[in-house]
């Protein structure tokens, strides 16, 4: 908890002092009130990836200071997440590093992780026999892949308030609680810290988005987030390999089914943005009606109101994935669940059929 406190109060004061001088970073603004993903109607810093990254190093430092077996894992790992960092950041910045070249550097980092890290899979887990990787040519691309995929599939989910932030909090407790019961110190440590880094940022983000996650903020969490489940479950084999697969489910599926909805269903590249993910959908055809009409103060209330659901839409993972976590079978069987339960769900929203638990009514 240490770990948890120090990031949270470094991360609280960094992003305080990031709004504070927000006039002194104006090309880090977001002013792009147009776009299809775009639902704020005032200029917003968008660095708030910034103070999560310096936070972290900061309790990282700390905590190799008051355990110094921790040094090589932990300054290896924020190496590795830097270079993921460093393009969101740019993109942040100037608004010129593409999605595509954001995704490489994710890579490079992903697979500098192999080498300084061993974080590489190593095997996939059934329930009467587990399937080794020994073939590095097959488990290192799979891993760069998987990784990448992961803090881009953060950076997807980032589409309103305090959304990707709270989900990828949870993520990184249950990851915590698991390495404390196989006794897994470093990924106890680092999950915690991170975690603490973001709840610091999402005090100033949600309700009133103050300021944004921003490409940096979602690709660092993001690839933390990634890496930390490979390494829980690669080194320790009694977590089963169906546990990381569960707990990111949300994030991973939900940019697996984008990509398929844009290529196949649209006809389009898969790196186009559009306004139809399960989120932006909850928004606009669950949540917008009940506020009123399109003023500041309704359509950031609608802001704060969106993201709720889909905290409780990622429990749905997170909750069995940590209670399971060693049981293969299960979390296939919840796995499937959720599939299931996400096309079902974006069905019924996209043909205006919402299920009536999710609607609410205006008051007064």
């Amino acid at each position: 908890m240490f770990s948890f406190l120090v990031s949270f109060v470094a991360s609280a004061l960094l992003t305080l002092l990031v709004i504070k001088q927000v006039t002194l970073h104006g090309p880090a603004l977001d002013r792009d009130f147009e776009s299809v993903q775009k639902v704020h109607v005032h200029e917003v810093a968008r660095i708030g990836g910034l103070s999560i990254f310096l936070a972290t190093v900061l309790s990282a430092c700390i905590t190799v200071w008051r355990v110094p077996l921790l040094s090589n894992w932990m300054f290896s790992l924020l190496l590795c997440a830097a270079i993921a960092f460093i393009g969101g950041i740019l993109e942040d910045y100037t608004g010129k590093v593409s999605a595509f070249r954001r995704l490489i550097l994710t890579m490079v980092a992903a697979l500098l992780g192999v080498f300084l890290l061993d974080a590489k899979l190593g095997r996939i887990d059934f329930e009467v026999f587990t399937l080794m990787l020994p073939w590095l040519w097959f488990s290192i691309p799979i891993t760069v892949l998987a990784v990448a995929g992961i803090a881009n599939a953060v950076n997807i989910i980032d589409g309103f308030n305090g959304l990707a932030a709270v989900v990828v909090i949870c993520m990184l407790i249950s990851l915590g609680y698991v390495a404390l019961q196989v006794g897994d110190t470093f990924v106890l440590v680092t999950a915690l810290m991170v975690a603490g880094a973001t709840a610091g940022f999402l005090i100033w983000n949600y309700p009133v988005g103050l300021i944004f996650l921003g490409d940096g903020g979602a690709y660092f969490i993001g690839f933390m987030l990634g890496e930390l489940a490979l390494l829980l479950v690669m080194r320790n084999p009694q977590v089963s390999t169906w546990y990381a697969a569960l707990l990111l489910i949300y994030p991973a599926f939900e940019t697996i089914f984008s990509a398929y909805r844009r290529m196949f269903v649209r006809g389009k590249s898969p790196t186009i943005p559009d306004g139809i993910h399960l989120h932006s959908l909850i928004f606009r055809r669950i949540v917008q009606w009940a506020i009123g009409r399109k003023e500041a103060r309704a359509l950031m209330r609608r802001n704060s109101l969106t993201s709720p659901y889909l905290w409780l839409f990622s429990l749905m993972a997170v909750i069995p994935a940590t209670i399971f976590w060693r049981h293969t079978i299960l979390l296939i069987i919840f796995c499937l669940l959720f599939v299931i339960s996400y096309i079902w769900l974006y069905a019924r929203i996209v043909r205006f059929k919402s299920p009536r638990w999710m609607i609410f009514r205006k008051q007064g």
